[in-house]
């Protein structure tokens, strides 16, 4: 019920030329940004500019998701997956840097684009973080009836790093409630974050 809901809004057939207008322009304008970063990534360690990650999307699709390499290459080849802690070893000097700004996300643009993602949605987890929330939540599998976001409510409600019940509950607000005032208050709340230099771990 709670998926039926959100994609018959009226909102919702209109979320996606949002989207597409949105990210492109965002595309354009960072992208001397994005030349820079990658750039500085190449100079200052090894491996590959960006990173992929398989993550859950709309309806249990699975996707590869784009960001700026921010750790050392094979940083999981040891642990398999695990969370970025506090002050992580694996991190590098420039990694930290575009993570606190959240430069590294911005590659997520090309997902929106393509349709993997959307600008505001629940933020997309990977399958096996996925599969073992929803052994201790079970709604917690609710949160696949839209898109995954770039920002998400729990964002600029929360924090980056909000567990999982916290964005669970944050995230069944937003997706039962749906509507473009929600979407551009989460969008420039998340342009105050970003500028506030409040980044990921």
């Amino acid at each position: 019920e709670l998926a039926t809901n959100a994609n018959r809004t009226p909102y919702a057939y209109v979320k996606r030329l949002v989207d597409i207008a949105i990210a492109g322009f965002g595309l354009l304008m960072s992208l001397p940004i994005c030349v820079v970063t990658a750039i500085a990534i190449a100079a200052t360690s090894r491996g590959g500019i960006f990173y992929t990650q398989e993550r859950m999307g709309k309806a249990g699709r699975t996707f590869r998701l784009y960001k700026f390499r921010s750790m050392i290459a094979d940083a999981e080849a040891k642990t398999g997956p695990v969370f970025a802690a506090q002050d992580d070893a694996r991190v590098t000097p420039v990694g930290r840097f575009i993570r606190k700004h959240r430069i590294d996300e911005l590659p997520q643009l090309w997902n929106v684009l393509k349709g993997d993602m959307s600008l505001i949605g629940p933020r997309p987890e990977r399958p096996h973080f996925h599969e073992e929330f929803c052994k201790n939540w079970p709604l917690f599998d609710k949160r696949l009836a839209v898109r995954p976001g770039l920002s998400s409510l729990s964002h600029v409600l929360g924090s980056y790093g909000s567990n999982p019940e916290d964005r669970l509950r944050y995230d069944l607000i937003y997706i039962g409630n749906l509507c473009f005032l929600m979407d551009l208050h989460i969008l420039f709340s998340t342009v105050r974050v970003v500028l506030g230099a409040k980044g990921a771990l």
